[in-house]
């Protein structure tokens, strides 16, 4: 049986569920591929990492039709949409939106963090900026250098999921970088974040006048890098 399909960002999508619909706890989890414990806590706020919720249906992962349905049943089980095929151009410089183009900063410190493996070339062509500009960002010469925060380009929506996957498989591949994922490691550090969950939800039960503890939230961070790979 194929593998259902995800949102790109799970936590965060839960995140936007809980505050914006009236969808129970199992539905979110379910088109989240998430436990409902993880989606609990997020509802609970006892996670110290604010997540900042993901509008699914802005991402173009749910329709407006299909959660008003969802909403109206608690048995509907919510369908992702099928997205787009992403244009593409065939020659000429990446164009960005005047309103992102502030953000590309952050996009690059992002990627040379992160994956140091793809060149300054390979960077220029994705995000649509100048190797000087990237350079400085490197040796922190930047004139903003100070005031950047490394962020995800695929969410300042600067490129695509599969533009960006496809650019690090390359570069990894090229640099000798071994990208396989061990399904067995993630399917048992999934199941220990659910237990953790479980465990500090039962611990929250037993010492209600007890500072809630922040460790939740490094859990779901585990969990969102979990289902990033």
């Amino acid at each position: 049986m194929a593998a259902k399909s995800l949102p790109l960002m799970p936590h965060a999508t839960a995140a936007w569920l809980v505050d914006n619909s009236a969808l129970t706890f199992s539905q979110i989890a379910d088109f989240c591929g998430l436990h409902v414990l993880e989606v609990q806590a997020i509802a609970d706020d006892t996670a110290a990492t604010k997540l900042k919720g993901r509008d699914p249906i802005r991402a173009g992962e749910l329709t407006r039709e299909e959660l008003t349905a969802g909403e109206a049943n608690p048995d509907h089980e919510l369908k992702m949409a099928r997205l787009p095929e992403q244009a593409r151009r065939t020659s000429g410089p990446r164009y960005t939106p005047v309103s992102k183009r502030q953000d590309k900063p952050d996009g690059i410190l992002w990627i040379i963090k992160n994956h140091p493996e793809i060149t300054d070339g390979q960077i220029s062509k994705l995000i649509g900026t100048t190797k000087t500009t990237i350079a400085a960002i490197r040796d922190k010469s930047h004139w903003n250098y100070a005031n950047l925060q490394p962020r995800d380009p695929v969410t300042l929506g600067l490129t695509s999921q599969r533009e960006m996957d496809a650019l690090v498989a390359a570069a990894a591949k090229k640099a000798g970088i071994d990208t396989s994922v061990d399904m067995e490691k993630v399917e048992a550090d999934r199941a220990a974040l659910i237990t953790q969950l479980q465990a500090e939800r039962e611990a929250a039960a037993h010492a209600p006048e007890t500072p809630v503890s922040t460790t939740p939230g490094t859990a779901l961070e585990q969990g969102e890098a979990l289902f990033r790979r």
